[in-house]
């Protein structure tokens, strides 16, 4: 059981690709990383991975089928910069409940899992600028595994958070993995990686 990327060439249109022939399994269970340069394109082969970009060439599977019929959010994704990846307006519970709203998801399955990740009940009735960057990646984080996914792509997830929230974070994720979910961590702390990843990966 695995996500995988087969032969990827992929870029901005009209410019040189930022990956060619890249393959890349992540394992079900267990945590990849993935370290290299600015510019080596681990960003871009995240987004492939998660469905957000279509490559010039090659594919994705994900249990050895085409990522394509997957069901939605059976691939998440953690952005490094949580204000860039949620709507301003909406309160952090709002946030987390978005993905079941087209589900019919429990209502006490948000807030479970918001205390999983370190979030009272006060702080989901807040919004965005009413709170930490650490904050709302926790919130982040139980949106996507508010959706159970397979598969968790971190692309820098930990860049803008303190040491304490970091570490609270990755252990939640580790944690994750217990029950089947296939990590794939993006970062340039390759110290981090050392530590929590089950294998690296490095780029050039």
């Amino acid at each position: 059981m695995s996500l995988q990327a087969h032969r990827i060439t992929a870029g901005h249109h009209g410019g040189d690709p930022a990956l060619t022939d890249v393959s890349l399994t992540i394992p079900a269970g267990s945590i990849t990383g993935l370290t290299g340069p600015s510019g080596s394109g681990k960003t871009t082969v995240a987004r492939v991975l998660v469905g957000l970009h279509t490559p010039q060439h090659g594919h994705v599977t994900l249990d050895d089928r085409p990522l394509s019929v997957a069901a939605p959010g059976t691939v998440a994704m953690l952005f490094q910069s949580p204000r860039n990846a949620v709507t301003a307006r909406w309160t952090l519970g709002r946030i987390i409940a978005e993905p079941l709203r087209a589900r019919r998801g429990r209502a006490d399955t948000v807030h479970a899992t918001a205390q999983r990740v370190g979030l009272t009940d006060d702080l989901l009735a807040r919004r965005p600028h009413q709170v930490s960057d650490g904050q709302l990646q926790r919130a982040c984080l139980a949106r996507a595994l508010v959706q159970r996914p397979g598969y968790l792509i971190c692309d820098e997830m930990t860049a803008m958070l303190d040491p304490a929230t970091a570490a609270a974070l990755t252990t939640v994720i580790t944690e994750e993995t217990r029950s089947g979910l296939g990590v794939l961590a993006i970062s340039h702390h390759h110290g981090l990686l050392e530590v929590w990843a089950d294998h690296v990966i490095a780029w050039a």
